[in-house]
């Protein structure tokens, strides 16, 4: 009987630029089993897209030149950095290794076939594939799927009112700018309750910033075997 793949490693964002998720989709071209490689790597913390770019095919070599690029941009070369992906060939090749080595960038890789693993990567296609813009027919060329990539990225970081974060957008998040934002929105709404509390059946929205964001939290797997087991036991 195989063995069961040993759960991925746990870490912990407290803030931007800490954990990053790393993935690939495809992007349909307009004639039947053509596909462009959408490459992005997504802030866990904040949710902002940090990195991204569409090619033809997946290297290495193009994996690695893309996280350099995301790194300089965002200022953190060296400091203490996750970068959690699957198993694919780019994110273990040679070249990409000694890319992260140089840049001090710890590597976190998901269990084979197991999409779990990696959920806020996968969050992220699905907002991206479901947004109205997306063109169902397919995209005509590499430099039509990047166009439309860029428009995305650019509404994603600065437009888009996240769930996940209290609806400010990843861009605020990143900047820190989240708590004064959520404050100025908790009394609004204090006022207005205290103005007509008959409108209400209970508490205000709860606009406390969220705090700390885990990848594969290991303390969520342990508790539901041990709930688990309770459940199972004889009376």
């Amino acid at each position: 009987m195989p063995g069961r793949s040993k759960p991925p490693a746990s870490f912990q964002a407290k803030g931007s630029c800490q954990v990053w998720s790393r993935d690939i989709t495809w992007l349909p071209g307009l004639v039947a089993g053509t596909f462009f490689y959408l490459h992005l790597i997504l802030d866990i913390f904040s949710r902002k897209i940090v990195g991204w770019e569409v090619c033809d095919r997946e290297t290495a070599e193009f994996a690695a030149r893309m996280l350099k690029r995301a790194v300089l941009a965002e200022g953190c070369l060296t400091s203490p950095l996750v970068l959690h992906s699957d198993n694919g060939s780019p994110m273990k090749g040679a070249t990409m290794k000694v890319t992260m080595e140089r840049l001090g960038v710890v590597s976190s890789f998901s269990r084979p076939r197991v999409s779990n693993d990696n959920p806020f990567s996968e969050a992220l296609f699905r907002t991206c594939k479901y947004v109205p813009t997306w063109p169902t027919q397919g995209f005509a060329s590499v430099e039509a799927a990047r166009a439309w990539v860029a428009g995305f990225v650019r509404w994603y970081n600065t437009e888009h009112r996240h769930s996940a974060i209290r609806f400010v957008t990843p861009d605020q998040r990143h900047r820190g700018e989240d708590r004064a934002l959520l404050a100025s929105r908790h009394q609004v709404y204090e006022l207005a309750h205290a103005a007509r509390p008959e409108r209400w059946s209970g508490q205000t929205r709860n606009w406390q910033p969220i705090g700390a964001v885990w990848l594969n939290p290991r303390a969520t797997r342990h508790w539901a075997q041990r709930s688990w087991g309770r459940r199972r036991a004889p009376p």
